[in-house]
């Protein structure tokens, strides 16, 4: 997938590729890069551009069923896939930049502009960002809900694209979520994801954001990480865990026990995760611990994905390494019943 970052330096002369991108767009045999530093906020101009493309306007905190309804549409045209995902807005986030990544490729994404939201671009008027857009990407046709709104105050709607775009231009309608709670049917939004997450609803969640069983991973709700060095307590009784840090700006379900599964490069195991403090050991850091059922082996400095699922108890500090451990065995036992 290619990785476009948005805005650049005015005076930026580096490439805006970033080294784990996999593609570039320089043309076989050229000497000179087709990306060139010019327009609004330093955003790069393609002046030679070598693809066409099918774009996805949004802000894209990963996808949800509303947004993969407009991809689908998309991938019905001639053009591969340029989508647009925003960082910098307001609150925290329901997926990282590495995130995002792993689950717009899942998707069929072919290319991905990641746009951070500075000051230069928050004041960039509507016309200007429609302008900066289309002078950087070769777009044949655009796709975006009926409530994308971009430029400076949110000032541009899908009805000035429509007037303004050098190619057609596909609204999608809202895609409701067909069934109710309390008597309140939901629009997939972001906004909707994240009031699921923070009450710790992850089955209602995980509606939202995939619908075939095939699209789990890359599809649910994940955390991903690096795994580092913990304090290694886990194995004196029995139970080995990894240990992950968060970046403050991403959203986390409650604290508490959590069972799900974990994606790693040696296979995909059922999880019990821990999200918050350990206090049978008198640690008050919040963190992701994770004991992997059936594995067994060295996962240090290994990226994975954690998927918290179903939510199992709340933390609780235990008299002992022994009450722990007789706990642990519970909560395996019930793990197993739902991944066996």
């Amino acid at each position: 997938m290619l990785i476009y970052t948005c805005p650049l330096p005015s005076d930026s002369t580096a490439c805006p590729l970033p080294s784990d991108s996999t593609a570039c767009p320089l043309p076989s045999g050229s000497t000179t890069c087709p990306l060139q530093w010019r327009g609004v906020g330093g955003w790069a101009a393609a002046e030679s551009p070598q693809t066409k493309y099918s774009l996805l306007l949004g802000g894209f905190d990963g996808l949800h069923l509303g947004h993969r309804a407009l991809l689908s549409e998309a991938k019905k045209g001639d053009f591969p896939i340029l989508l647009t995902t925003m960082f910098g807005g307001k609150g925290n986030i329901l997926f990282t930049r590495e995130e995002r990544r792993v689950i717009f490729a899942k998707a069929g994404v072919d290319a991905l502009c990641e746009i951070d939201l500075d000051e230069t671009l928050r004041a960039t008027s509507a016309d200007e960002f429609i302008e900066a857009l289309f002078s950087r990407f070769n777009v044949g046709a655009v796709y975006c809900g009926e409530d994308f709104r971009f430029g400076r105050d949110a000032a541009g709607t899908p009805a000035l694209l429509k007037r303004l775009a050098p190619c057609p231009v596909h609204v999608l309608h809202t895609v409701g979520d067909l069934s109710e709670e309390h008597g309140t049917a939901h629009k997939f939004s972001a906004s909707a994801c994240k009031d699921f997450l923070r009450s710790g609803n992850l089955p209602r969640l995980n509606t939202c954001l995939y619908s075939a069983a095939e699209d789990f991973y890359g599809g649910a709700y994940f955390v991903q990480g690096v795994v580092e060095h913990g304090r290694a307590v886990g194995r004196t009784y029995g139970f080995p865990t990894l240990n992950l840090s968060v970046p403050a700006e991403k959203l986390l379900p409650p604290d508490g026990v959590y069972g799900g599964l974990c994606a790693t490069p040696q296979g995909n195991f059922p999880t019990i995760v821990n999200i918050g403090a350990r206090p049978t050991f008198g640690v008050g850091e919040r963190k992701i611990e994770a004991y992997l059922d059936g594995f067994s082996g060295d996962l240090y400095g290994s990226t994975v994905q954690v998927y918290p699922t179903e939510f199992f108890r709340p933390i609780q500090k235990f008299s002992g390494a022994d009450a722990l451990q007789a706990q642990l065995q519970k909560d395996i036992a019930r793990l197993r019943e739902k991944y066996r």
